[in-house]
């Protein structure tokens, strides 16, 4: 059983004129991924985008990939037909199994200098060769409880939408000052402070972009400091 208190400025940080990137796993470059993981969960960036940027069309295949956004709003384009704008509280899920491409771009103008905040997940599906598909969930309302929510699984009998994976679930929590929720127990999970500031039970203070990552345990607390997000991924398996 462990538990690792990861600091956010030990995160891998990648940068060019208009993206900050930083990293919980390094992804930008010549990485081995799967060496890199913590359980099934391969790149977790938290990506600063300026207004009119974002990515041009590019390929991805057997990829699971969860986009969350903090701050802004994200334009989603991709060659399955599909296309949106992505905001805080919209989960999206894009399974890109035998291919998909698609654009990413901050969906304000260059005037309006309103800047897109984003956590990207990527995990692999439990099978390869999936029919690409696409799905978004709002979870405003569910999230406004003070609980632990699930917005993204593969498990049975979980909510949120439906991820390739049955051995995953990506879990939000939005808490006031004084509210707590319990790390689901589970072989692996990855906590990460999206905003805000808690006290982790056995560990100590987290400030916004620290993680936690767990194997082999769970149930410990986590009390909001601050008025705080927090997105806990919940995983029964290894990327193999």
């Amino acid at each position: 059983m462990t538990v690792t208190h990861i600091p956010g400025e030990q995160r891998h940080h990648w940068w060019n004129e208009w993206l900050d990137s930083k990293q919980s796993f390094p992804a930008t470059g010549n990485y081995d991924l799967a060496a890199n993981a913590h359980g099934l969960l391969m790149v977790h960036n938290e990506d600063t985008v300026f207004p009119g940027e974002g990515f041009d069309s590019h390929q991805h295949e057997n990829m699971e990939i969860v986009t969350w956004v903090l701050e802004g709003t994200l334009k989603h384009t991709d060659s399955e037909g599909n296309s949106g704008i992505v905001y805080p509280g919209l989960l999206q899920r894009m399974s890109a199994g035998t291919g998909i491409r698609h654009t990413e771009r901050n969906a304000s103008s260059l005037t309006s200098r309103e800047k897109l905040r984003v956590v990207q997940m990527w995990i692999p599906p439990d099978t390869d060769g999936r029919v690409p598909s696409y799905e978004e969930l709002d979870v405003r309302d569910e999230l406004a409880s003070g609980e632990l929510v699930p917005v993204a699984s593969g498990m049975p009998g979980r909510g949120g939408v439906r991820i390739g994976n049955r051995y995953a679930t990506l879990h939000v929590a939005r808490l006031e000052p004084g509210e707590s929720v319990t790390v689901p127990d589970a072989p692996f999970g990855h906590v990460f402070m999206a905003d805000g500031s808690v006290a982790f039970e056995e560990v100590g203070d987290l400030a916004q972009g620290d993680a936690v990552r767990l194997t082999g345990t769970g149930g410990h607390r986590v009390t909001a400091s601050t008025a705080s997000e927090i997105l806990i991924w919940e995983m029964h398996a290894e990327f193999a």
